[in-house]
């Protein structure tokens, strides 16, 4: 969860600037979905099939010979399912007819997603609010946003803009909040291997913007 220094620094608008930047979209080329899913799998199983033989494994053995295979499924099906906007979560927006005019906050969405620097995973929970404009969609949509974004090859930053923006977009409201607390294992099990150290995120617009109420949704999600 948020300690007292994060939530100082993002107080303060001071992020982290320790990653290598890029675009608030991710990049992609003109032909990304030209190939459907089937080809992408073949030909992502046999690319991966020779890493596998440059690496010296046999392919010939019962436990690897389907490897290839399962990998390039889950590549293109799983894993990174959300480069494709065909599987972006379809959005109903229903009336407000409660009236209620205060902070909605889903925490502890719990997410995997891949570092797009040497596609190892990174997982971890984000915290979600908005104030409504007049416009509500289901709690499960929430969710579904954070994963649509997370399950393609990502830097943290980005993935929280990406989720902040289409809540925005998605809910029609400014009044938009989103933390994100993260674990990289191309921190944990490379490099320097750290195994404690997480990444902590933040976008507010709007109304999250005052003090007051930022400091309400900080303190309710690192309440228990």
């Amino acid at each position: 969860m948020l300690n007292t220094q994060l939530k100082k620094e993002w107080d303060n608008g001071d992020f982290g600037d320790d990653h290598v930047s890029s675009s608030y979209n991710t990049p992609l080329r003109p032909d990304a979905f030209d190939l459907p899913d089937e080809e992408k799998i073949e030909k992502i199983e046999k690319h991966f099939e020779e890493i596998m033989n440059t690496l010296g494994l046999d392919l010939t053995d019962d436990s690897l010979k389907g490897t290839p295979r399962r990998v390039a499924k889950m590549y293109v099906k799983e894993v990174f399912s959300g480069l494709n906007p065909v599987n972006h979560p379809d959005i109903t927006l229903f009336e407000n007819k409660y009236k209620y005019d205060q902070m909605l906050v889903e925490k502890d969405i719990t997410f995997y997603s891949h570092c797009e620097h040497h596609f190892v995973p990174i997982y971890g929970k984000a915290h979600v609010a908005y104030i409504s404009s007049g416009q509500v969609i289901g709690l499960s949509k929430i969710n579904r946003i954070v994963q649509y974004f997370a399950k393609r090859p990502q830097v943290q930053e980005r993935l929280t803009v990406q989720i902040g923006n289409e809540l925005k977009k998605s809910l029609q409201t400014e009044d938009v909040a989103v933390v994100i607390d993260a674990t990289h294992l191309c921190v944990a099990s490379r490099g320097v291997g750290d195994t404690n150290s997480k990444t902590g995120t933040a976008y507010f617009t709007g109304k999250f913007k005052d003090t007051q109420i930022k400091n309400e949704f900080l303190n309710y999600i690192n309440s228990q």
